[in-house]
């Protein structure tokens, strides 16, 4: 993500608030020594006792720091089992195992392979990652690159990568932010900012009906996220539909975000679709640069995970949250439009 100012602001504080929104600043490499202080954090911090969120249900979480420089800036997350895996925009990699306890343990550091050294945040912004759960391949989108890589399991050996034409004319800023490989074998990428021709409030979302590095051309559908939201991440429920984060930031909120349920299926090319929404992160609950959606399942619950992408900052959080999702607030989303 590269954060967007929306509203004007003194010479003062745009320094502070765009350190990382430039996309030119140092991310580094995290180190060999691995280490994460997990502190837990309540939902509400003027009420911890509350648990309800919209159709959410809060099961606990952490604010995750490090004594390593590199540390932090996730932006997608990938959990199997009891692993966890947090994929920074700067390309590095945290890995833990968690249980119940929501204590991680058994944390590894590591280097993505990627474009360039990761170094430089710029040489990678690794913003959107997806797997494949029978094979354990795993796809990486790139945004300043608009660029697909695929991986081995262990993210250590590059397979395949892509620069699709459909991309091809997505701003660096603007690329694959949200990216999910469905159960069916589909693709769907959305763009942060990339909208279609004559509607100024949604986002491209490319349909691949197979891997896209392997040359599968997509069909074009839009999202219309919340008015003035940016899609950030999605994932597959059990049912076929999907979870889609969007991020916000304002001079009075600063980032807020909000969890919507969209419904893809069977929907035809040059088709838009809201989304219903689900929860918001704003006052007084936790809210921060929420970048990251995982999605997991304990017995019959649906377990939705949050991870936020603290752009080095330090006054953002590298959060971590766990909740229940409750079907039974879920509505279905609107009827789809065409785009025309």
């Amino acid at each position: 993500m590269t954060t967007r100012m929306r509203f004007a602001l003194p010479l003062s504080s745009c320094l502070m608030l765009s350190v990382t929104a430039s996309g030119i600043e140092p991310r580094g490499v995290l180190g060999d020594r691995p280490e994460i202080v997990a502190t837990p954090v309540s939902l509400d911090g003027a009420d911890p006792a509350r648990t309800k969120l919209g159709a959410l249900t809060y099961l606990g979480g952490l604010a995750l720091t490090s004594s390593d420089p590199a540390f932090g800036g996730f932006s997608a997350m990938r959990v199997t089992g009891d692993r966890f895996t947090l994929l920074s925009d700067g390309g590095n990699l945290v890995a833990f195992s968690m249980e119940g306890d929501l204590r991680p343990r058994d944390v590894r550091f590591a280097d993505l392979p990627g474009p360039g050294t990761g170094a430089i945040k710029r040489h990678r912004d690794s913003e959107s990652m997806t797997w494949d759960s029978r094979t354990g391949r795993v796809w990486v989108g790139f945004e300043n690159s608009n660029m697909i890589w695929r991986y081995d399991a262990s993210l250590t050996r590059v397979e395949r990568r892509i620069r699709p034409a459909a991309m091809a004319d997505w701003s660096i800023a603007g690329g694959a932010e949200a990216m999910v490989r469905l159960r069916s074998g589909q693709f769907l990428v959305i763009s942060e900012t990339a909208r279609p021709k004559g509607m100024p409030d949604a986002r491209i979302v490319l349909r691949f009906a197979s891997d896209p590095t392997e040359g599968a051309r997509p069909e074009r559908l839009a999202y219309l996220p919340p008015a003035n939201y940016d899609p950030t991440d999605m994932a597959e429920l059990p049912d076929g539909r999907l979870l889609v984060l969007n991020r916000r930031l304002s001079l009075s909120g600063l980032f807020t975000a909000r969890l919507e349920l969209v419904d893809m299926r069977g929907v035809r090319a040059g088709t838009a679709v809201r989304g219903v929404e689900l929860a918001r992160f704003e006052r007084p609950v936790q809210h921060d640069n929420f970048e990251a959606l995982a999605i997991t399942r304990e017995g019959a619950d649906t377990i939705v995970w949050v991870a936020s992408d603290d752009n080095g900052e330090f006054w953002e959080q590298s959060l971590l949250l766990k909740f229940r999702l409750d079907f039974g607030q879920a509505k279905s989303p609107p009827p789809a439009k065409g785009t025309g």
